[in-house]
């Protein structure tokens, strides 16, 4: 029997209180060599949402994951429609605040990184170079079979040729690009397979269930080596593809420092968690340190 993911934390009882005080923060950068990890929540302000919040995705949606993806055609038909939806989501979504302000934070050369755990581009969009998408991009495609990669949009072209009018109502879009439907909705939508191959095609990210490819958690824990401090960004750090990082970032004597509304599963590791919004935050801190976000 196929066990899925753990996708849900309960915060015990005594984690450390969240602050309003974003000044650690601003300390923090001041003194340069931050490795910034971001989450979901950093793009919320961008219109998509996160997982774990307040009205959170995963309060009425589970990801897909890569077993169901891989050895259930029904499950990958369903997610295509419903992914092929979300895709134009994603496609509409412009960087916010936050991203902005990470951004002139790496141009002011106060940052030595950027992980994100999102697959939505943002950080890039708002001018970030050098980002490590921990969980992959939405704008790609792998085949399963070749692994030959391409640009999501052409095969968002093809979609649309193949599945002409489709154009259901979702209920939400989620952070992983996926959308809510019925069966009724998806209805016959038709996949594509590989152009090259005829394999499976597959988004470029790691699903629920499957493991980040390890020469890329290498590449991270290199950046958390030479770093001065990690700031995480609206992450509830619930999997350990990114607590994983906090935790060898404390070990190492090194400060962690959370911006995010509700606790996370790293509190007991960082030395504050600003318990604010991240734009209002992030852009606040920007402004305090005399950097300009655009």
């Amino acid at each position: 029997m196929r066990t899925r993911p753990t996708l849900t934390w309960t915060p015990p009882a005594g984690l450390p209180p969240g602050t309003t005080d974003p000044r650690p923060v601003a300390d923090a950068l001041r003194r340069g060599g931050v490795l910034v990890l971001s989450g979901a929540g950093i793009s919320t302000e961008s219109g998509i949402p996160d997982y774990r919040g307040e009205g959170g995705s995963l309060t009425r949606h589970t990801p897909m994951t890569y077993q169901d993806f891989v050895g259930d055609p029904r499950a990958r038909r369903r997610y295509w429609a419903r992914g092929h939806l979300g895709w134009r989501t994603f496609g509409r979504a412009r960087p916010n605040a936050g991203h902005r302000a990470v951004a002139a934070f790496g141009r002011h050369g106060l940052l030595s990184g950027v992980i994100t755990q999102n697959v939505d581009g943002l950080h890039q969009a708002a001018g970030s170079d050098g980002v490590v998408e921990l969980h992959g991009g939405l704008d790609r495609v792998v085949c399963l079979g070749c692994g030959a990669v391409s640009a999501r949009a052409e095969l968002a072209r093809r979609l649309e040729e193949a599945n002409p009018g489709f154009a259901p109502v979702p209920a939400a879009t989620n952070p992983d690009g996926d959308t809510d439907l019925t069966d009724e909705q998806v209805g016959d939508f038709r996949v594509l397979p590989c152009e090259r191959c005829g394999g499976i095609l597959k988004p470029d990210v790691v699903f629920f269930g499957e493991n980040v490819p390890p020469d890329r958690v290498e590449h991270c824990r290199r950046l958390v080596r030479e770093a001065r401090s990690l700031l995480v960004l609206g992450s509830s750090l619930t999997v350990m593809s990114g607590l994983r990082f906090v935790r060898q970032t404390a070990e190492a004597g090194k400060p962690v420092l959370i911006v995010n509304r509700d606790p996370t599963r790293g509190d007991t590791y960082a030395e504050t968690r600003v318990a604010l919004p991240l734009g209002e935050t992030l852009g606040g801190v920007a402004e305090r340190l005399g950097v300009p976000l655009d």
